[in-house]
């Protein structure tokens, strides 16, 4: 029967579901094999025999078995009795498909089911974080204020369907408090705050706030956290100060994760070592990514010029085509060449302001692609900068200053001069350094994870960006012929999750 069910009698739903329970094809578990069933309806003793009588090892289905099962879901739901023999009459035929409902918690609880039994692997794709929520941003058109006018921004999530007035002191409040809970994680910066800002400042402020959002809200451990959805979704007024009222004494992500406990377990011995390399690789991408910046910006800006040399153009040939001043036969000979020239400046005018209107919309694509996209990738390497300095600068430093204060102390009792109360002090100091705190564990193991999806949105993104990219746009002129643009390689699905920053760069694309 295995052969049938690998052959030609498997309906799309069955493999719709192993899909999504196994995405890297590996073995069902029992607990989420469990919670498909139930979404069945069937009486808990049924589901129980379906999973006996399924294949399985040592608690693990696999895709054979899971075939199996949903094709007795399906005849159970019927009324039939579950027996060996049943399936032996659907044989050459398409096996029936069972009613289940929305699979899309059921989505959820396989990543999470994933990411819990492999903390050290992403488990996420690259549509999967898109998809944790889409943030945006808008200015509010009027000022708010009597005296001193301050701008407001229309935040809307998609996640939790709202959509609140937040103003910029509000995003510091918040700013702060998330830095503080999640101090080992990749926070971005917010962008400066200026006293009379221009409209260009705060257009370009929004945008900033636009990012910074993005990357909190499909962060994998922070689009989860009370802090966010509070900020995302609380609709009353003094929002800075309600939000420092409810969550000012909330303790830091280590004090509240499962994973804090385990940390020295998770991070490999050359861990320092490594993250020590990966520091160097973030500072030359960083240095690169200025660079392509600065020409990314200087494409938009001869875009625009070249816009508006095409638009004086056509307005030049324009008012030559449609002058009326009087042509006498001793001017033009007696002939009519003028008038063809005027006939054929028309025609001219014409096609430069088509031109103007291309080029102006290559400098938007230009603008709103590449520039936004490589800004938005600044900011992820930015924040895994500070998050770098915040480990020299925070767990490292008080574990130098503890190894510092032992050795004064090991002076102290080498001279006799220690007293009885301190003893117990060096060797609480001596545990420490020779069992590296846990907190210093954690640091080490949420730097790797925080490093993975920086690489992963890189990689994913150029992946995309044959796709994406106003450089391969028909409305951009094509400006890269097809054999330069740059196409990702082909990742085959059986080579399970990727580890990296949250799954590749082009978090950006659906901003």
């Amino acid at each position: 029967m295995a052969a049938d069910l690998s052959f030609g009698s498997i309906p799309p739903f069955y493999r719709e579901v192993y899909d999504i329970v196994c995405p890297n094809q590996e073995q069902v578990d029992r607990d989420l094999f469990v919670q498909l069933l139930v979404k069945s309806s069937l009486p808990k003793h049924t589901i129980m025999q379906i999973w006996d009588m399924a294949d399985t090892n040592q608690g693990l289905m696999t895709r054979n078995g899971l075939y199996k099962a949903l094709a007795y879901t399906a005849l159970a739901q019927q009324g039939k009795t579950i027996s060996d023999k049943l399936l032996e009459t659907f044989s050459g035929q398409e096996l029936p498909t069972p009613s289940l409902g929305d699979l899309s918690d059921l989505k959820s609880s396989s990543a999470k089911l994933r990411r819990q039994k492999n903390p050290n692997v992403l488990c996420y794709d690259f549509k999967e974080l898109c998809a944790l929520d889409s943030v945006k941003v808008e200015l509010v058109p009027e000022k708010k204020g009597i005296i001193l006018k301050h701008v407001e921004y229309e935040v809307t999530s998609q996640r939790h369907k709202t959509t609140v007035l937040r103003r910029y002191n509000d995003f510091i409040a918040f700013h702060e408090l998330l830095t503080a809970r999640f101090a080992y994680r990749l926070v971005p910066r917010l962008p400066p705050k200026k006293v009379g800002a221009s409209r260009e400042f705060i257009e370009q402020r929004k945008k900033c706030l636009r990012r910074y959002l993005n990357i909190i809200a499909r962060h994998p451990q922070m689009c989860e956290d009370k802090l966010l959805r509070f900020f995302l979704t609380f609709s009353g007024s003094d929002v800075q100060h309600k939000i420092k009222e409810h969550f000012r004494s909330i303790p830091d992500e280590f004090m509240t994760s499962e994973m804090a406990s385990k940390a020295k377990e998770l991070v490999p011995l050359d861990t320092q070592q490594q993250l020590a390399n990966s520091k160097e690789l973030i500072f030359m991408i960083d240095d690169c990514l200025s660079r392509l910046k600065d020409i990314a910006e200087n494409l938009v800006v001869r875009s625009t010029v070249y816009a508006t040399d095409m638009l004086q153009m056509g307005r030049q040939f324009s008012i030559m085509s449609n002058s009326t001043t009087p042509v006498t036969a001793w001017a033009t000979g007696s002939n009519r060449s003028w008038e063809r020239l005027q006939s054929g400046f028309k025609n001219l005018s014409v096609e430069f302001a088509s031109l103007a209107d291309k080029s102006t919309q290559a400098a938007v694509d230009e603008e709103d692609g590449m520039v936004e996209k490589l800004t938005f990738f600044q900011d992820i390497i930015t924040a895994y900068k500070d998050l770098c300095e915040r480990h020299e600068k925070g767990v490292l430093h008080d574990h130098q200053k503890a190894i510092q204060k032992m050795g004064q102390y090991k002076k102290k009792k080498m001279s006799a001069t220690v007293s009885s109360s301190e003893v117990g002090t060096v060797e609480q100091l001596q545990h420490r350094i020779l069992m590296p705190p846990c907190r210093a564990m954690h640091f080490c193991h949420c730097g790797r994870s925080e490093y993975i999806p920086c690489e992963k949105k890189f990689s994913s993104s150029f992946e995309n960006q044959s796709s994406t990219s106003p450089m391969s746009s028909s409305s951009s002129s094509n400006f890269l012929p097809p054999r330069w643009r740059f196409r990702g390689p082909n990742r085959r699905k059986s080579e399970g999750p990727r580890s990296g920053l949250w799954a590749g760069w082009g978090i950006m694309s659906h901003l």
